[in-house]
């Protein structure tokens, strides 16, 4: 017994130099995180768009020019720009005179431009690659082995995130600036709402169906009120107010009659409202404090036959979806796992909380991409 565990079963070659070669991708994918935030960082999606528009494509030679970028660099940008269509950031035509084109993903990193559908929705996300790349969670992940070592303290205290035992401070807490870094913890706040605020759009067109005799909805956590203003836009017969904590009202728009702004604690009491939504919010937060919210959610809408309910739209884990997309949303739960104390959840986890909090019923009502739209009633 004691041989076998000495030895291990050796690779046909070819398993052998596959083997390499993933170990190679996976050991060196930070550096495609890099690679994108120095396209992010420099503004290549915003000069490709301002030289070529939607259908053209930009030379690279042009691309250095709109820069400002030394000559002498072009032979290492074409490097960098190849990298970044191989993983489908850009794409390319040509090959001795390469010319690139944005592709979906690159067209939400370009600046100064709204959405072209009926809301004319910001959907820029170059604050959230800034954030997911920044030395503040690089420096978090770099630190898990040591986290993982270290025992959980005594129940009830919570379990502090590796982001928290490396900065001394939570993520998207008021402690943030202070602690770590009032420009991260701004540049935080502003990928917090761009993360959140893309694919309302979607959810709106998707879901119509979801707030059609919906009177009034709070919209928990809701931030700036982007969603509930896209709501009030596409539903007027909707009463939107949005809840979340003082120093965010402090920053929303000035009520224009659209939309209410409440400062308060979503743990602590929810505006009522014939529907309450809560657009990735839950992943943030532990099970138990998931639970919380959903309670507090509960005693704020009236009951199922009048028309209450509360809608949940976040990351369901679902291996069905194929293989990309189930990697996306277990780096996403990753992400949360190292920066906060939240997780995503697959179908049955999701169920347990929703029981746990008083429910008797919810339903799936739309699967959208990497997210879910459910329904949950009282």
């Amino acid at each position: 017994m004691a041989g076998q565990a000495n030895t291990i079963q050796v690779p046909t070659d070819a398993e052998l130099l596959q083997a390499q070669a993933d170990l190679w991708r996976h050991s060196f994918s930070y550096l495609t995180a890099m690679a994108l935030r120095c396209a992010a960082k420099l503004g290549i999606p915003t000069a490709i768009h301002r030289l070529g528009g939607e259908e053209a494509a930009a030379s690279l030679p042009d691309l250095m020019a709109a820069l400002s970028l030394p000559a002498s660099k072009q032979p290492f940008v074409r490097r960098l720009m190849r990298l970044l269509v191989a993983v489908g950031v850009f794409a390319a035509d040509g090959v001795a005179d390469e010319r690139y084109r944005l592709t979906p993903l690159s067209r939400i990193l370009v600046d100064g431009v709204a959405a072209a559908d009926d809301h004319h929705h910001d959907v820029l996300q170059t604050p959230f690659v800034l954030t997911a790349t920044s030395r503040q969670y690089v420096e978090a992940a770099l630190g898990l082995d040591e986290w993982l070592r270290k025992d959980a303290p005594p129940a009830p205290a919570p379990v502090p995130s590796p982001f928290e035992d490396a900065h001394g401070a939570p993520l998207f807490d008021e402690a943030t600036a202070a602690a770590i870094d009032p420009e991260f913890a701004a540049a935080a706040d502003d990928a917090l709402a761009a993360h959140d605020s893309l694919g309302i759009g979607a959810v709106l067109r998707e879901c119509g169906d979801l707030l059609r005799g919906v009177a009034s909805l709070t919209d928990c956590a809701g931030g700036d009120g982007a969603t509930a203003r896209a709501i009030a836009a596409a539903f007027p017969h909707i009463k939107c107010t949005v809840l979340d904590l003082p120093k965010v009202i402090d920053k929303a728009p000035v009520d224009d009659g659209v939309v209410n702004y409440v400062a308060g604690d979503m743990f602590h009491a929810v505006p009522p409202a014939q529907a309450v939504l809560l657009k990735l919010v839950l992943h943030f937060w532990s099970d138990d404090d998931c639970v919380k919210i959903l309670s507090q959610c509960k005693k704020a809408i009236p009951s199922r036959k009048e028309g209450g309910k509360v809608i949940v739209i976040d990351i369901l884990i679902e291996p069905s979806l194929g293989p990309a997309m189930l990697e996306a949303q277990l780096l996403m739960d990753m992400a949360m796992m190292v920066n906060t104390r939240g997780r995503q959840r697959d179908e049955s986890e999701w169920r347990d909380l929703f029981f746990r909090a008083g429910f008797s019923d919810y339903k799936i009502a739309k699967k959208l991409g990497a997210r879910a739209v459910f329904e949950v009633y009282p």
